[in-house]
């Protein structure tokens, strides 16, 4: 007796063929890896926000000196060519060797109290 509403028997969903399957992963695979491969090789070590990075690294650093200098000595130095100093003595660390000319670019905005590039919704 077979009520309404009921189903009579199972029904198998098939997916698609295992060789479709499996040509398709590897696609993906193969697709993955060529955009990997691309990226790392169009930007080697540094990530593509690398400038974002040694600018704002070179803010802070500037803007430090800047908040913790009482007698504004270390801020004319600063101003006065020694955030290129400090980037060219190696001073600025990792972060600096992205993009060294932001870096400085950087650190003369935060020394001088100027905000920062990337401030707001849309920069």
């Amino acid at each position: 007796m077979v009520l309404l509403g009921q189903q009579t028997a199972l029904v198998r969903h098939r997916g698609p063929k295992r060789r479709v399957f499996w040509s398709a992963v590897a696609a993906a695979v193969t697709l993955a890896l060529a955009v990997g491969g691309y990226t790392i090789h169009t930007y080697d070590e540094r990530p593509p926000w690398g400038t974002d990075i040694a600018y704002e690294a070179g803010f802070l650093q500037g803007n430090r000196v800047r908040h913790y200098d009482m007698t504004g000595e270390r801020v004319r130095d600063l101003l006065g060519g020694g955030c290129a100093r400090m980037e060219a003595e190696g001073m600025g660390g990792r972060k600096a060797t992205h993009n060294p000319a932001l870096w400085v670019a950087g650190c003369l905005d935060g020394a001088a109290g100027r905000p920062s590039r990337h401030q707001g919704l849309a920069y």
